[in-house]
């Protein structure tokens, strides 16, 4: 049973940081593309990130300069500073095997529940 347990999420005044994590079991994750999406209510879930099993990263545009990704054996990180009210959302991570990075919801077999991130003005 594969497992996907997001961290960190929270309220923060804007320009403030937040770091997330993404805890992983139930598979021998090092072969694994992990990544971060997010969503807020009436929109598509929107990728932000992914990290490679070979440290490879993306990031979306929404984040550039701003959010780092990092993993560590069975744990991704993803870093987020100068946050601005429209990173308000929830945060979703994700994993499949393989090792491209990819930025579509659809190439990731397995989800987490969630973390919510509000930024205030």
């Amino acid at each position: 049973q594969v497992q996907l347990v997001e961290s960190g999420g929270g309220l923060v005044q804007a320009g403030g940081s937040l770091s997330l994590s993404c805890a992983a079991s139930g598979r021998t994750f090092s072969w694994y593309t992990m990544g971060w999406f997010r969503q807020v209510p009436g929109k598509e879930r929107e990728f932000v990130a992914a990290i490679s099993w070979s440290g490879r990263t993306d990031i979306g545009d929404s984040g550039k300069g701003r959010m780092t990704i990092s993993r560590d054996k069975n744990t991704m990180y993803l870093v987020m500073n100068s946050l601005k009210p429209e990173d308000t959302a929830v945060y979703y991570c994700a994993a499949d095997p393989g090792e491209l990075t990819r930025r579509t919801t659809f190439e990731y077999q397995y989800w987490g529940q969630g973390t919510q991130v509000t930024v205030s003005s």
